[in-house]
């Protein structure tokens, strides 16, 4: 699992590259709230998912524990570029309920 962050106009943009699951999640969670410290002056953070390639449900579990940590800083979460395959088990899940879909 790779993330890669690219920031424009107050938004973060953080995209997920790879495999999220039980096996990659502690080192990405550990990446992911370097950023979360590193970028908590934005508005808003966007999880680009378009380049993951599998995510269970450890993969959810990973989205909600950053959308608390930005949201303890006032940045709102969205998550985009979501494919079919993982739009079906975030719908489930109820996480756009937390993190709109853009």
């Amino acid at each position: 699992m790779q993330l890669i962050t690219n920031c424009q106009n107050k938004t973060v943009y953080i995209t997920l590259r790879g495999e999220l699951d039980e096996h990659t999640a502690s080192r990405a969670r550990k990446d992911a709230d370097k950023l979360v410290e590193q970028y908590a002056s934005c508005e808003s953070a966007v999880f680009d998912l378009r380049e993951m390639s599998f995510m269970d449900s450890t993969g959810i579990g990973f989205l909600i524990g950053r959308y608390k940590a930005f949201s303890r800083y006032g940045v709102v979460c969205y998550i985009g570029g979501v494919t079919p395959a993982t739009d079906r088990i975030l719908s489930m899940s109820g996480i756009y309920a937390l993190m709109p879909k853009l």
